[in-house]
């Protein structure tokens, strides 16, 4: 992976840790290398030599020379090269073309319902990403990488949605070979938002928390500034947490009194439903309370309350510096982040809550795309994977 800003890692003399140095920017010269890596400089130019051979490295003269030869700095070259980072939703497609560092080339937002299948959608996908990269200059060469999120279970290892409820025919499709000649990485959506938000709004913050609450509710996991995933890829599933006093509430799951059952927007919208107002989805739940109504409001601050039941257990045991929420209800983020605060700072050990911020998502419906490309552009310049490309 690559350095994150005030990340350390241990130092080695491959072509891929020299390249992580340079985009990072931790070294921009070629004295710069030697010195962090404390190899020779006849090492450390055939490292360069070699990156710069490859198209990952440019070498430019910047300044005036004081005498022998002119200052020379390194970068990581970006001209010839991009990623795409897409975030399928529901109902929704979001496609980011990305350069090496990050900077949106171009984007574009579709309707697209997940359950048309994965035939459908992945053709929409490959159609726009092929448009997008000509808008901006790129040919589909220099698609290096591309990075998926999907709302559902994902076995990472394998890019393999696994039983997504409500992505009927995506059950262990093989995502990654639809996109012959690319490597792509497939991740639950809400892994990708936390990527997202973290690499581009907290980017200081080793311990993140990403809680996204749509129709159901999950976490994204950010430990020691890595995405954690745990052994499957399951990690973060906090929808399906008990939450007590709510036993008659079944869940799509099986079980009863999971927490996306009782406070996430497909309950808040059945149970303003039944008090005869009319809300079919987290949407209708955010434009009720937009309009004032005070039952809406009331059942989102309960819906805070329960949610901040089940992060403090969660501050408790991770310690996050942050927690970040985001998904359709953050829309209304002052009446859901009362309730879920109230909660945790009461039910929280004092050292755990004494630097916590349970803040609003600030990148906002671009976190997954964002996170989806940021994804592919570790993957593509992880040092395992750039020392394959200069022994090739």
């Amino acid at each position: 992976m690559t350095l994150t800003p005030g990340e350390e890692r241990p130092l080695g003399g491959s072509p891929g840790d020299v390249l992580t140095l340079i985009s990072a920017g931790s070294a921009t010269t070629r004295s710069d290398l030697a010195r962090l890596t404390g190899l020779a400089r006849s090492t450390i130019s055939q490292r360069v030599d070699a990156l710069i051979e490859c198209g990952l490295v440019q070498e430019t003269v910047t300044g005036e020379s004081t005498g022998g030869r002119p200052p020379r700095q390194l970068r990581l070259h970006t001209d010839n090269s991009a990623v795409a980072g897409v975030d399928l939703g529901a109902t929704h497609c979001r496609i980011a073309v990305m350069d090496l560092t990050g900077r949106v080339l171009a984007s574009a937002e579709d309707p697209l319902h997940v359950a048309e299948g994965p035939e459908v959608v992945l053709g929409h996908v490959e159609e726009r990403v092929n448009a997008l990269l000509l808008q901006a200059g790129r040919s589909r060469a220099a698609l290096k990488a591309m990075g998926i999120g999907v709302p559902g279970p994902v076995e990472f290892a394998t890019g393999r949605p696994n039983n997504p409820p409500i992505m009927p025919g995506w059950n262990d499709y093989p995502i990654p070979e639809f996109f012959s000649g690319t490597t792509v990485l497939v991740d639950n959506d809400v892994n990708v938002m936390a990527l997202g938000e973290h690499r581009n709004a907290f980017p200081q913050r080793r311990y993140l928390l990403f809680v996204k609450v749509g129709t159901g509710i999950g976490c994204g996991v950010v430990a020691d500034g890595r995405l954690h995933r745990g052994a499957q890829g399951s990690a973060g599933d906090i929808g399906h947490i008990r939450v007590s006093g709510h036993d008659h509430m079944g869940c799509r799951c099986g079980n009863s009194a999971c927490l996306e059952a009782v406070a996430g927007g497909a309950a808040l919208a059945r149970q303003l439903t039944d008090l005869g107002f009319s809300a079919e989805s987290g949407a209708d739940v955010v434009a009720l309370v937009q309009s004032g109504n005070t039952q809406a409001l009331r059942l989102v601050r309960e819906a805070g309350r329960l949610i901040g039941e089940v992060l403090a257990s969660l501050v408790n045991f991770f310690n996050p510096e942050v927690i970040v929420i985001g998904g359709v209800l953050a829309r209304v983020h002052e009446h859901l982040l009362a309730g879920i605060r109230e909660t945790v700072y009461r039910r929280s050990l004092p050292l755990a809550t004494h630097h916590l911020d349970i803040v609003p998502s600030r990148v906002g419906e671009d976190a997954a795309a964002l996170g989806a490309g940021i994804l592919a552009i570790e993957h593509y310049l992880s040092p395992d994977n750039i020392n394959r490309i200069v022994n090739a």
